[in-house]
């Protein structure tokens, strides 16, 4: 299976990482594009924001699409191919239904978590040649407990996705304030075990910008250690 890729993905190192998953995936690949934020993006399947992308003589086969991007929201742009013929796989570290239904109800046809293992991403990818949906293990338990109680999705109208103006952010109990995407980001790698500095590198930022996360999520979280936080971000289906 010949594979065109374009990897949409703002941070380099986890940008670098879904390369060499890509390239284990498939054993023929035609090429893989890398761009960081959704004019790029626009540029070269040649669309204008909130259009429609169409196919032209070589389309790609796979795009991934990260959800948080410096000019918008990944979902600008999953709603922008429904009528393009690729594989449109979000790959993100949001595990939470705030972030995975939005996306499954803009177009993306598989949901994967970067915080995954090298070769349970690779695994996943696979999929796509036997015409399975690519879900990390972690979203298929979520989908499987979501229908299972009955739970239902809140309508979304997919033409008007979250924009970068207003991010979207992750519901806390009424004891706790809100935590941004980019909190609930560094207290995931802070659930995982990762130190500041391996966030920083991961997060494309500095190092004294994780710091400064770091201490909103305790004063938020009402906590004074990165175990009470672990900890109360599970309890809360945070991570």
């Amino acid at each position: 299976m010949a594979v065109k890729v374009l990897i949409l993905e703002d941070n380099p190192v986890a940008r670098g990482f879904l390369c060499r998953v890509v390239r284990e995936s498939f054993s023929d690949i035609h090429s893989i594009t890398e761009v960081s934020d959704l004019d790029a993006a626009r540029r070269l399947l040649g669309h204008p924001p909130g259009g429609r992308a169409a196919p032209g003589i070589d389309p790609f086969q796979l795009v991934m699409v990260d959800l948080e991007l410096p000019d918008g929201s990944g979902l600008e742009l999953l709603t922008e191919l429904a009528n393009y013929p690729a594989t449109r796989i979000v790959t993100t570290l949001y595990s939470d239904d705030e972030h995975l239904f939005p996306a499954l109800q803009c177009g993306a046809d598989g949901y994967l978590l970067k915080e995954d293992r090298f070769e349970v991403l690779v695994e996943e990818l696979q999929k796509i040649v036997r015409g399975q949906p690519p879900l990390s293990p972690a979203i298929a338990r979520r989908l499987l407990t979501h229908f299972r109680s009955g739970d239902s999705v809140a309508p979304l109208s997919v033409a008007s996705p979250p924009s970068a103006a207003a991010p979207a952010t992750v519901m806390m109990t009424a004891d706790h304030e809100r935590l941004t995407p980019r909190e609930s980001e560094v207290l995931t790698y802070l659930s995982k075990g990762f130190t500041i500095k391996e966030i920083a590198a991961l997060m494309g930022i500095k190092w004294f910008t994780v710091n400064d996360h770091i201490k909103s999520i305790y004063k938020k979280l009402n906590v004074s250690s990165r175990a009470e936080a672990a900890v109360l971000a599970s309890k809360q289906g945070l991570v």
